[in-house]
């Protein structure tokens, strides 16, 4: 399995994983169409990646070392309750052995890490792809196209790439949403009333809904991210066929009127004063998704990451997931004697990889979302048992460990 021409569709964390384990496979042609022309490092979002998978995605060589990340030592699980200070009362603390980033800053690094051989077209817009012959026809939405001997569906949640592999398939609407934001870390140090826990995750718990917050690096100087779970306003105007509904600076006096109100009435108020730095510009809404794509792969055409399995994020899985699939890309290739074979090799070892993950997330969301318990009357014990029947017996959040 030496030369070929492969089709990366999606330019993202995961479009450049593959296309970089594509070029080291030994492709002799990749082309990486995202539809996208802005910066894509400009995306503030933060995420995480556990120590362990990140120790794994270095020694494999799908996460470029050097790129900035904070390091996470523990999360606090926190209530308000006025009579134990602004920063409300800690109800259980957990270990968190995680490394957080900021996406633009990930996307860089492993932009950067491409190989300079692939061919990175931004601006291009793919319209449908299709088995031809002993290839697969890629349809550009500007009429133009080209043929290749396999193609890689990296693109997302929207994936067309995924409507080839698993016609019909789409995201589901779990019934609640996201807030998120992010604000320059330095605007803490004029917030009094209580300490920011630099290494930790704090989870502000409140009815029907959770929020964690937590530091990321950030292009001039570190960040705070939060992430707000909650049901939206009735008639809110959310379009549930969008997963981005309602883009930073766009929220509406609705949704943001909304937001405050959570802040000031389920917040400690130290954590609802934080959050509210937030400018609007680094707002954001999005409506939470999930799905499992079966298979992954069919005929020439494999889907990574989001394309693959849509996993509602309370998992903390997604980034390390993708980069996880573009490893098992490379050794499929290393051990296949045909395009075939190779598709046939990445659906045995990733094809499964989504079904645990969107489990564990479902129950994750019901249990910290949508059936939300007494948080305020539950001792750490029975916190800390209330989150092993979450788990139900998988290992913890953060993802799989790959197979040896």
């Amino acid at each position: 399995m030496r030369g070929g021409s492969v089709a990366v569709v999606g330019g993202s964390i995961a479009g450049c994983a593959f296309a970089s384990a594509a070029v080291r496979a030994g492709a002799a042609e990749v082309v990486v169409l995202e539809r996208t022309r802005g910066r894509l490092a400009d995306r503030g979002v933060g995420l995480c990646v556990h120590d362990d998978r990140a120790a794994e995605l270095v020694a494999a060589g799908a996460l470029p070392p050097g790129i900035p990340a904070h390091r996470l030592e523990r999360r606090r699980w926190v209530v308000r309750d006025v009579s134990a200070g602004a920063g409300g009362r800690l109800i259980w603390e957990q270990p968190f052995p995680f490394h957080s980033y900021h996406w633009g800053l990930l996307w860089r690094g492993l932009r950067e890490a491409v190989p300079g051989a692939v061919d990175y077209r931004q601006g291009v817009a793919v319209g449908a792809v299709e088995g031809h012959g002993d290839g697969v026809r890629v349809r550009f939405g500007d009429g133009g196209g080209g043929r290749f001997d396999l193609v890689v569906g990296a693109d997302g949640y929207r994936s067309v790439v995924r409507e080839a592999v698993s016609p019909g398939a789409a995201p589901h609407y779990a019934g609640y949403v996201c807030w998120r934001g992010n604000f320059d870390a330095a605007l803490l140090e004029g917030l009094e009333g209580a300490e920011s826990y630099p290494e930790a995750v704090t989870t502000v718990c409140f009815p029907g809904g959770s929020c964690v917050i937590y530091r990321i690096p950030g292009p001039r100087g570190p960040r705070v991210n939060w992430v707000l779970y909650a049901a939206p306003p009735q008639g809110a105007g959310l379009r549930f066929d969008d997963p981005t509904s309602f883009p930073p600076g766009a929220l509406g006096e609705e949704l943001a009127g909304h937001l405050r109100a959570l802040l000031e009435r389920e917040f400690p108020e130290y954590w609802g004063r934080a959050l509210a730095l937030t400018p609007p510009a680094d707002t954001f809404v999005q409506p939470i998704y999930d799905l499992v794509t079966e298979p992954a792969a069919a005929g020439r055409l494999l889907l990574a990451g989001d394309a693959a399995s849509v996993v509602r994020p309370h998992n903390t899985s997604g980034a390390a997931k993708a980069l996880q699939d573009a490893t098992a890309f490379g050794a499929a290739w290393a051990g296949a004697g045909s395009w075939e074979g190779l598709v046939a090799r990445y659906q045995t070892a990733r094809g499964g990889a989504g079904r645990e993950l969107v489990a564990l997330a479902r129950r994750l969301g019901r249990a910290q979302v949508e059936e939300t318990p007494v948080w305020g009357r539950m001792s750490p014990d029975e916190v800390a048992g209330w989150w092993a029947g979450q788990l139900a017996g998988a290992a913890g959040i953060g993802g799989q460990a790959m197979s040896s």
